[in-house]
């Protein structure tokens, strides 16, 4: 049973990412067809990331009331449904209508699966987990490519990919038992121990206890590093390095090859170096690609600088994830990793567009100091919250 749940929890993770590349994929074709600037795309993801964030602060709810199973399960079924939603629709407000509840479906689902995660399964699960996440989000550009190559045009691409959550939220309904009995064997574990669960907390609750302010920050930040790293530095290159258009894109490809192929390998030494280690040394290795980026060494030394930086982001994030039912308690997890979740999304939303104006009005060559201030707020906040916790700890001891 355990493995079977691990295998749906894994294809899980798959279908998140599934979606989140096909706008990009797409919208050099859909912006023209609906007649809409090319611009146009932000509002949509602006709609997707505000459901997202508004579902995710929600999560400790809905999982209370109805169990991560059926969430997760809903969850994907109401992304599916936007989706087909998307593929159906002829005119941009259409697309705006239905970006809410993709949004919705996708914090919720987001959020529960990574707090059932945490709680039941070792550390070299998140990382396996989150690797395969971007395994998605590299699969349905080639979904997109299919579909306008073959006739279907950009409808076409969402509704494979609606069709395809359809089938797998059908698999997580057929299989709601297995959320109840699908813990990883103790003996192989290595997330904390269930506690009983207590009433859902309030946004004012969770902001008060204690670290969970400096978690919040090292989220926001680590998403404004992955975010404005894998949109601005194909730019980044082409403006201030004079590197040729099509290298360049070639180039920033790796800093997401960087994080995927980190996640997989860090999953091998997760359970030996623990949350903390993981989450240390990998923004340490962020830091030193990202300085690396800074100095005017020849151009092809991009290339190993962004995987550097990307190997370095890789463990952060589902470390930081695994560790919260450990940090805070396995009943406060639910609540304070959907709070990380909208902070993570805000960090998206907004801190790749303020660099893209900082860029506008002084210059493309702030790109790697924008980076390096927000690694150098990662390190910083990430030991901080570790002192604030070990001090809390000790006072109960």
């Amino acid at each position: 049973m355990y493995s079977l749940l691990l295998a749906i929890i894994y294809i899980a993770f798959i279908s998140l990412g599934l979606p989140d590349s096909l706008i990009g994929a797409g919208w050099p074709v859909m912006h023209t067809a609906l007649g809409v600037p090319i611009a146009a795309a932000g509002l949509i993801t602006m709609l997707i990331a505000g459901g997202t964030i508004v579902s995710s602060i929600l999560s400790d709810r809905l999982t209370h009331r109805f169990g991560a199973g059926l969430v997760t399960a809903v969850s994907v079924l109401t992304t599916a449904v936007a989706l087909l939603g998307f593929s159906l629709a002829g005119q941009f407000w259409q697309l705006c209508l239905w970006a809410i509840p993709y949004g919705m479906g996708a914090g919720a689902v987001d959020a529960a699966l990574n707090n059932y995660v945490a709680l039941h399964y070792a550390a070299r699960h998140m990382s396996w987990l989150h690797s395969f996440w971007g395994v998605g989000a590299a699969i349905s550009p080639y979904i997109m490519s299919f579909a306008l190559s073959s006739g279907q045009g950009w409808t076409g691409g969402y509704r494979i990919v609606g069709l395809l959550q359809v089938g797998l939220a059908a698999v997580l309904l057929v299989t709601l038992p297995l959320w109840r009995q699908g813990k990883e064997p103790a003996s192989t574990a290595a997330a904390a121990p269930v506690q009983p669960a207590t009433a859902p907390l309030h946004l004012a609750q969770i902001i008060r206890i204690t670290g969970v302010p400096f978690v919040l920050t090292a989220f926001f930040v680590y998403s404004a590093v992955e975010q404005a790293a894998g949109i601005w530095a194909s730019s980044y290159l082409v403006q201030s390095r004079g590197v040729a258009v099509d290298t360049a894109a070639s180039f920033a490809s790796f800093f997401y090859l960087g994080i995927t192929g980190g996640r997989f390998l860090s999953g091998f030494i997760a359970d030996r170096l623990g949350d903390r280690r993981l989450i240390r040394w990998g923004a340490i290795l962020a830091l030193a690609g990202i300085a690396l980026i800074v100095l005017p060494l020849p151009t092809p030394l991009a290339l190993a600088r962004l995987i550097i930086a990307g190997l370095g982001c890789a463990p952060i994030f589902p470390a930081i994830i695994h560790a919260t039912p450990t940090n805070f308690g396995a009943n406060r997890s639910q609540a304070i990793i959907g709070v990380q979740m909208a902070a993570a999304y805000l960090g998206t939303v907004f801190m790749p567009p303020l660099f893209g104006w900082l860029a506008g009005r002084v210059s493309m060559a702030l790109f790697p100091l924008y980076l390096l201030f927000f690694a150098i707020v990662l390190l910083a906040v990430t030991e901080r919250l570790n002192q604030v916790l070990d001090r809390e700890k000790s006072r109960f001891e």
